[in-house]
């Protein structure tokens, strides 16, 4: 059975967390002519990254400027059993399994990526995923293995599974992120953010120059917005604003605030925190978009790596 076949019964028989949008049938445009530089670039980059916030973990500016100060390299591992430097997290080795994955399959194949991911230990790996390698181990198919949650576990590793798609677009690019979403998350929060994040990355391929900074967030909702199924989340934590309501809502209006109010990155990340819901971390890494694309480095004089 084809991924399409696969997600169009998941929504017959209201299997996966989203609304059927018009974007699985939307032909993405064409990336075959894509530098693959860019491409080892994106993948270095999430390792690169994960490795340099992992001791950050969770932080918001505030907490990890008062315990680390500014970091400009890695910090040892927050494993008190080894004295290394710039340990990467379960991020980074979710993200590699897929991809090892894809370059055996040649694409997507949801069953085989679901038995990579129980096929050995992982090094802080989420309540949500842990409890899907749990369902999966007890039998349970991949479709039904992953549970609701609202956390950040599949977004993290959620890149590579556009790189099958480069050489030939077509609206199964959509269909594959969706299903590799909720095989963990199967959660509207999740599913959402995957695709819209993809989105971003699948448009940035094609452009010669950064886009204007307010176009991160009209691109994540455009992307989004469709495939929310209303479900309702609360906040009010922290500095967070209180909100009832839909995800995408929640997301437009926080980021919107905040620009509204001059809001930079470093007091986006305090106000939004930096764990690993995802009422935090969307928010937060659209205001560092918007703040620090076209110069990433200078992100970090004012935010902590977002995990």
């Amino acid at each position: 059975m084809d991924n399409s076949t696969i997600l169009e019964r998941l929504f017959t028989e209201n299997g996966i967390c989203i609304q059927r949008g018009s974007i699985f049938h939307h032909m993405p445009p064409d990336r075959s002519t894509v530098d693959w530089d860019r491409i080892e670039g994106m993948m270095l980059g999430l390792a690169i990254a994960d490795a340099l916030g992992n001791r950050c973990e969770g932080l918001t500016p505030e907490a990890r400027l008062e315990l680390h100060g500014r970091v400009h390299d890695y910090l040892p591992s927050p494993d008190p059993n080894t004295d290394r430097k710039g340990v990467p997290s379960d991020d980074t080795q979710l993200a590699a399994w897929t991809l090892e994955q894809l370059v055996i399959d040649g694409e997507f194949a949801p069953a085989n990526v679901a038995a990579k991911f129980c096929s050995g230990p992982i090094k802080g790996a989420g309540r949500t995923t842990r409890a899907f390698i749990r369902n999966m181990k007890q039998g349970i198919p991949w479709h039904q293995a992953g549970v609701k949650g609202a956390t950040n576990g599949a977004l993290m590793r959620i890149a590579p599974v556009l790189i099958p798609h480069l050489r030939h677009a077509s609206h199964r690019l959509w269909v594959d992120v969706a299903l590799a979403a909720m095989m963990t998350h199967n959660d509207t929060s999740s599913i959402t953010s995957c695709v819209a994040f993809v989105a971003i990355l699948w448009d940035i391929l094609g452009m010669d120059r950064a886009p204007s900074p307010d176009w991160y967030l009209d691109r994540f909702i455009e992307a989004a917005r469709e495939l929310d199924n209303g479900d309702t989340y609360t906040t009010g934590q922290g500095k967070q604003p209180a909100f009832e309501g839909a995800f995408t809502d929640f997301v437009e209006c926080a980021v919107t605030q905040m620009r509204n109010l001059g809001i930079g990155a470093t007091e986006a990340c305090n106000r939004t925190g930096s764990g690993m819901h995802l009422m935090e971390t969307v928010p937060s890494v659209l205001a560092i978009l918007e703040s620090h694309a076209v110069n990433p480095e200078r992100s970090e004089e004012h935010t902590s790596e977002l995990q």
